[in-house]
């Protein structure tokens, strides 16, 4: 059986531009609900506003749950955009489950420094 793949697009809809340089971790979810170490993919979004990870287009996406964490307080300092701190949203996790890894499962992961929103949409 093959992965149908995770992908996640990530944009700043504060300044209508994508979240270049957006830390993003992936990390899979234990029987009890869990988040477990290490991450199964970790870096930053790209130029496009794409996470590329060779991980998350791959057989290591397979049924389950994932969470996805998202390091918004440290993006927005890395912008020079006054945040207090901590910032109102430091880091934001979205648990998610994938029951048919056939499958393909987009993220898009829509923000400010304030409030964001996430949805399996289509891809």
């Amino acid at each position: 059986m093959s992965s149908g793949g995770l992908s996640i697009h990530c944009v700043d809809v504060a300044s209508g531009r994508v979240a270049e340089g957006l830390q993003v971790r992936v990390l899979r979810l234990d029987a009890t609900g869990q988040p477990q170490e290490p991450a199964l993919a970790e870096g930053r979004v790209g130029p496009t506003g794409v996470f590329q990870h060779p991980a998350l287009m791959s057989e290591a996406i397979t049924a389950g749950g994932y969470e996805v964490r998202f390091a918004v307080g440290d993006f927005y300092r890395s912008q020079g955009a006054q945040v207090p701190s901590p910032a109102f949203l430091e880091a934001v996790p979205y648990r998610f489950h994938i029951a048919d890894a056939r499958q393909h499962y987009h993220l898009p992961f829509k923000f400010t420094a304030w409030g964001f929103s996430l949805f399996r949409g289509g891809a």
